[in-house]
């Protein structure tokens, strides 16, 4: 479980394509201690540390990850990063899970005073998940829904957001990795 606050922004060194999976190799962020099996959200996606050296740690991407996130058509060469939550901690974001729900493309970036208004496509049969106000999680990072339409929403973004993450990096056109809120999943799951 993560909080879709993102705490280091790391590069990827490699990606390596092997029997339907892709191994990725990322630095290692400097003050991290990190060990084998432990969960990192990355772009948004809950990914397990397989193997870990001083600098670097390397993650797999099984098929069906491929299938269903931006990974599958491109890998980036800086992704969002963020350990998994401690009980302890203050959640400042809400619950992510790092499971994504489908991939959305940028169709609009407007300059609204010092923030970003983000439009976002994304496929209507998830409509149901996503209300004005509530929470979505994109390339890992919480954000707030400003507005939303059939296929499409938007999300205001704060230029420490832009900043912080790989998405002060997105241009129109670009895909993202699009979680809807887990409560709205339950809710309409038990409808």
């Amino acid at each position: 479980m993560f909080t879709g606050i993102i705490t280091k922004k790391g590069k990827v060194i490699s990606s390596t394509k092997k029997n339907n999976s892709c191994f990725l190799t990322i630095e290692k962020p400097k003050g991290w201690k990190i060990k084998e099996g432990e969960s990192i959200v990355t772009d948004g996606v809950c990914l397990t540390v397989k193997k870990i050296n001083n600098k670097n740690y390397i993650s797999e991407l099984m098929e069906e990850t491929l299938k269903k996130t931006t990974f599958g058509k491109i890998v980036p060469q800086y992704v969002n990063l963020e350990q998994s939550l401690r009980l302890t901690d203050r959640l400042s974001g809400h619950f992510v899970t790092g499971h994504i729900d489908t991939v959305g493309v940028i169709k609009k970036i407007s300059r609204s005073g010092t923030s970003s208004l983000y439009t976002i496509s994304f496929p209507k049969s998830f409509q149901k998940l996503i209300v004005k106000k509530g929470s979505i999680a994109i390339d890992g990072v919480s954000l707030t829904v400003v507005d939303t339409h059939p296929g499409i929403f938007s999300v205001a973004i704060l230029p420490y957001t832009l900043e912080k993450t790989t998405l002060g990096d997105k241009k129109v056109g670009m895909s993202v990795n699009l979680e809807f809120d887990i409560l709205a999943k339950y809710i309409q799951n038990n409808k």
